[in-house]
């Protein structure tokens, strides 16, 4: 499949363009789309081989649409962002089902109007799991998501991947409102996707580790993205099997994830204490076998055609 060219060159420039990946997105895209166009009409996407009419309902809303195969979450943002970075002034990055509430488009028109005093600004995002929204037991909820055309990019990493400044004296600030990730999956497709995140996660974790200008850095006196990024550092400092035990605890007792009732303690079980524990143990398999003795160790190639992953 080619990469097609941008559609938008040599067209005056726009406010604003909110940028999509799509993916077999059509159960969700309609409302993540018409909530979008509450804040811009332009809408870009850019698909990955939609086989159920994702690609027929974002045309229909009147969205521009381009095919690209998927390699990475980060490879796919940052060519996105180098498409549109030259029509228009401002870029507002969503996943396919990250629905706009009504305070953060009232807020990020007020923006766009002239009321920008920052580079960037980060959106809470509000989980959901088996149909209930989460209000106490979600991951990390802060996003930098709109920014200035040429301010920001997504970090290079196979996971946990975030939006990050670019250039000196760059600043951002919060919005009140929410974006709210209205996570359609079955359990079964949650889990076959984790899964796959693990892989990610293990060797991201299982290698040297990132550093520089090309990755959000953790702070303890940063933003509330690097103060999560400097305590997930700690976590990983924890014992195997322990830190997942005690991140479930956190998040369950803690961080009254009970509150949220039976889909509360699934979300913190599965999220906080299976999935972290399934990183753990392919951490342990890739540092006790060497890839000569499974060359077939590493990132699954099925990764691909997958949303963000949820940063925790």
């Amino acid at each position: 499949m080619n990469e097609a060219p941008n559609p938008t060159a040599g067209t005056p420039k726009k406010n604003c363009v909110v940028v999509l990946l799509t993916f077999n997105s059509a159960g969700i895209i309609r409302e993540t789309v018409t909530a979008a166009l509450r804040v811009s009409p332009h809408v870009y996407a850019v698909d990955s081989g939609s086989t159920d009419g994702t690609v027929q309902i974002l045309q229909e809303l009147g969205c521009t649409v381009v095919q690209r195969p998927f390699t990475n979450y980060s490879e796919q943002r940052n060519w996105a962002i180098a498409q549109v970075e030259e029509d228009c002034d401002w870029q507002l990055h969503l996943d396919a089902d990250e629905v706009l509430d009504d305070t953060s488009v009232q807020e990020i028109r007020a923006l766009l109007a002239g009321g920008a005093r920052h580079d960037a600004y980060m959106l809470r995002r509000r989980d959901y799991f088996m149909g209930k929204m989460l209000r106490y037991s979600g991951v990390n909820p802060w996003h930098l998501r709109l920014f200035r055309s040429g301010a920001g990019r997504c970090e290079a990493r196979l996971y946990d991947q975030h939006f990050i400044l670019v250039g000196a004296q760059r600043t951002s600030a919060r919005l009140q409102g929410f974006m709210h990730d209205k996570n359609a999956l079955q359990l079964s497709d949650w889990i076959a996707r984790h899964n796959r995140w693990s892989d990610a996660e293990a060797r991201e974790k299982s290698g040297p580790q990132s550093v520089g200008d090309d990755v959000l850095q953790p702070r303890l006196l940063g933003d509330a993205r690097e103060r999560t990024r400097f305590i997930k550092q700690l976590y990983y400092r924890l014992p195997i099997g322990v830190r997942a035990i005690s991140y479930f605890f956190y998040r369950y007792f803690f961080r009254l994830g009970f509150l949220d009732g039976k889909a509360g303690f699934y979300f913190a079980f599965f999220q906080a204490l299976w999935f972290r524990m399934l990183v753990d143990a392919k951490i342990y398999e890739m540092n006790s076998m060497t890839d000569d003795n499974n060359p077939n160790l590493g990132v699954s190639p099925s990764c691909a055609n997958t949303t963000r992953p949820n940063a925790s």
